[in-house]
């Protein structure tokens, strides 16, 4: 039965196991070095990280150059502590993907 299952749903399901809520505190340091990215509300986490982890150029230079896909900026990352924040997580080494959690 397990065979019957698409490697990239597999690969899918993978990542969406490793995706966690963290706090804004438990991030700053991955702001700190560069290595955290923004993920618009808009896109599924899971899909982007996917994307990412294949290196798919064409779709990751498309969410970064429309600004749904983004380094956080000062101002983010400053509002972001203010509110102590929350986001679903997810690791893409050399990135962390991140997208704000709602809760409404």
């Amino acid at each position: 039965m397990a065979d019957d299952i698409p490697l990239e749903e597999i690969d899918r399901y993978k990542i969406n196991a490793e995706t966690g809520r963290l706090p804004w505190q438990a991030l700053e340091k991955f702001f700190a070095n560069g290595s955290l990215i923004y993920v618009d509300r808009s896109l599924d986490l899971v899909e982007v990280a996917y994307e990412f982890s294949k290196d798919n150029a064409e779709k990751t230079k498309l969410w970064l150059g429309s600004g749904e896909v983004a380094k956080l900026s000062d101002e983010q990352a400053i509002a972001f502590q203010k509110e102590n924040a929350e986001f679903w997580a997810v690791v893409v080494r050399p990135w962390v993907l991140i997208q704000t959690v709602n809760d409404s």
